[in-house]
C-alpha cells in the first residue's frame, strides 16, 4: 500500500510504516490510509468517524467511511456529520 496516512505527522514520513495494518479511504475528502494496528474485529467492520476540517461542516467535522462489502480493505465514503 502507498499513500499519505491519516493523522500522520507532516514532519516526519506520512507514509504507512512498516509492521502496521492499514485500510485504504476511498471516494472521499480523507482518501489515503488508515492505520487500524491493534483494532478489534468489531471496530474494523463498524467503519470509522474521522475528525476533519475538509468535509461539508469544516472544522470539527466528521468524515465517515464503511468497509466495501467486496473488499473489506477500502474504506469508501459514507458522507460527512457535524
Amino acid at each position: 500500500m502507498r499513500g499519505r496516512v491519516y493523522g500522520a505527522d507532516h514532519d516526519g514520513d506520512p507514509g504507512p510504516q512498516p509492521g502496521h495494518v492499514y485500510r485504504e479511504l476511498c471516494a472521499g475528502p480523507l482518501d489515503g490510509l488508515l492505520d487500524v494496528t491493534g483494532w478489534s474485529a468489531e471496530e474494523l467492520a463498524d467503519g470509522a468517524a474521522l475528525l476533519t476540517e475538509i468535509g461539508r461542516h469544516g472544522p470539527g467535522g466528521r468524515a465517515h467511511y464503511e468497509p466495501r462489502a467486496q473488499d473489506p480493505l477500502r474504506w469508501d465514503w459514507a458522507g460527512d456529520s457535524a
